[in-house]
Order: C-alpha cells, then structure tokens, then sequence
C-alpha cells in the first residue's frame, strides 16, 4: 500500500531532482549562456587573436618549374647559335620558385591544414610557428577540387592547434577575424564581417565550391590561414581574392570550415578524398524550366539527364524529375545537390525528395564513388561527344612543349559523331573546354559529363598536322 508524501516533502523531492538535472545540463547550458551573451568588440578580437595565433603557422615552398626558352624562336639563327656557341637549344629551363603561405595547425600531432595552391607543388616545405621554431614539413594529400591541401610537421612536444565551427550556422554580417602571413608578415590579424554565403564558380566553375564572402582584409600570404567567428572557432580557410590592383579590395573568399575539415579528415586518413556519385547531370531551375516540370517552386536541383548504370537509375531517378531534399537536407540548387552528394560516404543509401510531374515522391539512392565510376562516365563521355581520348605520349609532350596531364589526344572517332562534324581528327589535341583546362582523361571526362545536353561547348583544340590552335564550336549529345 503507497502513502502519499506530504506537500512539503514532494516539493522537496522535485527541487532535489530539478538541481539533479540542471547539475547534468550544466556543460551544454553553459555553452549555450556564453554563446548567449553579448560579445565586446573592444576585446573580442583580442581574445580570439591570443587564442589562436599560436596555431597559425608561416609556410615557406620551394617549387622547381619548367619555362619556355624565350631565345627559342631564334634558334635557326647562324649569328645567335655563333655568339652563344650553343649546338643545339634546349627547349625548357628549370627554375626554383619559393613562394609564401600561411597554414591552421588542426591537431596536437602537427597536422596543418593550407591551400592547395599554396603546398600542391612543392618539391619543398618549411614550417614557421609563433614561436619561432622552424620545422621541414611532409605533404600529406591535396585537393586541387577544393583547393586544399594537408602537410605534417613532427615536434617533440604536443603543439597548440584550432577549434573549428560550424560555417552552416554563419550569418551574413557577422563579425570575424582573419589570421596570416600576408606578404611575408607575419602573425598579421584583420576584421571584417560575412558580406555573402554560396559563391561558387569564382576560380573553377567545375570545383566543389562553396566560398563565404568576406571584407576583412586578405592579401597574397594570406592563403591557407584562418577564418575565425568572434567564439574563436575557424569558419572559412581563406583562399581567393577579387582584385583588379593584385591587392586587397574587399573581396575575399574563405572555404566553408564543413567543407575543409571534411577535406582535411580524409586526406589525413587516406592522403585524397572520395568522393559521392549519383550519376546525374543536373542544373538549377528558371521560371520557364519550372513551369515545363509542373512545379512552381524556383528552389530545387533539376535533372537534365541520367548515366546509364549509374546509381540514380538504378534507384529511379529520371530525367526532368527535380531533388528538392537529399539526406534530409533541403536542396536550394544544383551546386548545394553535387558539394553534398560529395561529402556522402561511399555506399550509404540515401533518402532523396523530389517532384516528379507536379508530386512528390521519396527514392533511395545508394552513393557511387566517384572515382570508380570512371569506367561508366568514359564510355558517357565518349557517347555525347563519338570520341575517345587518350593521354598524350612522351614524343607529343617533347614536340609541343606540353607538361605531364596537359591536354588529350583524339584517339577513335564516330564517323557520324560530333566531334567528327566539328572537323576532328584522330590525332588532334583538345586542350580546354569552356575556357577550363583539360589535364588529362579524367579531367577530360568530368568536363564533358558537366556539359549540358543538346549545348554547344567550346573546345580549344590543336591541329596535329599543322600545329595551330583554335576554338571549336561543338553540339553535345
């Protein structure tokens, strides 16, 4: 038999177990109250410079490249080849490069997450850190999609690292702070404030890019240095600028702080990054497109066409349907649907929304990997455009004066393809598509898969007979 307590003691027994769980929340409760309060601008900055400045670090490359002979053209020259006595000219010099950067410590073990424009090139890397130590710095991985790269440095003792913040929850006007090296300055802090979200497009129209806009001053040395929120916690990995004069003019560009430490992770754990693949072409939606699939919403990725064998047709995703949420999260355009099938893992299966004829209907996807969907994006390649391709031999390099992974050799063509109607032959060069620069049969492919269909592409090509470039004008199937 149960005796009812008396109201004083059940009182007591519920303020008891009130404090119990305030005791529990008391963690998350406090960050949340300090998140809470207002921020003082008159110490913020320093506060968050004095935290932070320890982990950014100074990076010194060396980069050894190849340069044209400029007195090539005159090699025929009796007087030139007298005066230098020189038998026969050598087509390229090599030189050393030394180039400046800045880096985030993002771990206690000495890893330093920086630009990959800044590292990828390197055949040497020196490590300054506030305090003035110097270490030689191992490159780890790069992401030349991302523009991100990971080196090592190996101290005795645990270094001081960064805290990294959530860049989703980032708000434009939001105060930040800028940390680096700029023109070999070191340890130089600026401010300024989130002035966009969602640039993309800005250096490479076919990169996962998804810059934060910012006006807080960033100059050459600046790449690979910290963004950071008033909390102290990194948002961006500052990358790019927008300049007329090569200086800053109030507009600079940072790598969402999501987007980098999923970068940063697996290049630290597998030296690259794999990536998701759906196997869909896709483009954001207009007032016209909109109406043609039945939908009055503008926000959505549309699919303008499905690789065969490719996991969205295993899973039912056809053309003209419209993802308006992937993996629980909406989808405002096609950008926002490729940088988040990116970041999926290899094999997870996805739950996708999308309109299909006016309705809304929910598919599952189970995520490619990209980079073995090669084999099935070559042969869509070589569909759209009745061409194979191949990487050039040693002997083309030499004759043209080309680098390793620059451009591709026409190898087969559809005699009914149009490739073969724009005027191709086997054995000419296509050297960019869109003003993007073709490095390679991977490369090659992943433009020619980004193409829309029935659209004219630009093809910068080489004519193997006579040596001339040109543009070519080509209709994509």
């Amino acid at each position: 038999m149960f005796t009812r307590l008396p109201y004083r003691s059940r009182l007591l027994f519920s303020l008891l177990g009130l404090v119990m769980v305030l005791m529990l929340l008391e963690p998350a409760l406090g960050q949340a109250v300090e998140k809470m309060k207002p921020v003082d601008l008159s110490t913020a900055i320093i506060e968050v410079a004095k935290r932070n400045i320890p982990a950014v670090v100074h990076i010194e490359v060396t980069e050894r490249q190849e340069v044209a002979n400029p007195l090539l053209p005159f090699e025929s020259d009796p007087f030139l080849r007298r005066f230098f006595d020189i038998p026969k000219m050598p087509k390229k010099f090599k030189r050393e490069v030394k180039g400046l950067g800045t880096g985030m410590i993002v771990d206690a073990q000495g890893h330093i997450l920086t630009n990959h424009h800044v590292a990828g090139g390197a055949t040497k890397i020196e490590v300054l850190l506030s305090n003035g130590q110097k270490y030689d710095a191992k490159l780890l991985g790069t992401d030349p999609k991302t523009d991100l790269a990971v080196i090592r440095i190996f101290a005795k003792e645990p270094l001081p690292h960064v805290t990294f913040g959530d860049s989703d929850k980032v708000e434009v006007g939001e105060w930040v702070v800028a940390i680096g090296h700029p023109r070999g300055l070191d340890q130089t802090v600026t401010q300024g404030i989130i002035s966009a979200k969602h640039r993309r497009g800005i250096t490479d129209p076919s990169s996962y890019q998804d810059f934060l806009q910012t006006d807080a001053p960033i100059n050459p040395g600046n790449s690979g240095g910290p963004l950071l929120n008033l909390q102290g916690e990194v948002i961006g990995v500052n990358a790019a600028i927008a300049s007329e004069s090569g200086g800053f003019e109030g507009i600079g560009f940072t790598i969402p702080s999501n987007m980098a430490l999923h970068v940063a992770r697996a290049l630290i754990a597998h030296g690259k990054v794999e990536r998701g693949w759906l196997g869909v072409t896709t483009q954001d939606l207009t007032p016209e497109l909109a109406k043609s699939v039945h939908t009055e919403a503008l926000k959505g990725a549309l699919i303008v066409d499905v690789v065969k064998g490719g996991p969205s047709e295993t899973a039912g995703i056809k053309k003209n349907d419209v993802v308006i949420t992937y993996r629980g999260k909406e989808i405002p355009d096609s950008s926002t649907l490729r940088n988040e099938v990116a970041s999926t893992p290899i094999g997870e299966e996805v739950k996708v929304i999308l309109y299909r004829s006016g309705k809304e209907e929910e598919l599952t996807v189970k995520v490619g990997n990209l980079e073995s969907a090669a084999t099935i994006l070559a042969a869509s390649a070589k569909d759209r455009l009745g061409a194979e391709v191949r990487a050039l031999t040693t002997q083309e390099l030499e004759k043209y004066g080309f680098n390793p992974n620059q451009g591709v050799a026409v190898n087969w063509l559809d005699p009914n393809g149009p490739l073969h109607g724009a005027g191709f032959e086997v054995g000419d060069l296509i050297l960019g598509i869109n003003n993007q620069p073709v490095e390679g049969v991977e490369s090659f492919v992943q433009l020619v898969n980004a193409l829309k269909p029935n659209t004219k592409a630009s093809l910068f090509a080489l004519d193997h007979k006579s040596g001339n470039t040109g543009t070519v004008l080509v209709m994509v199937r």
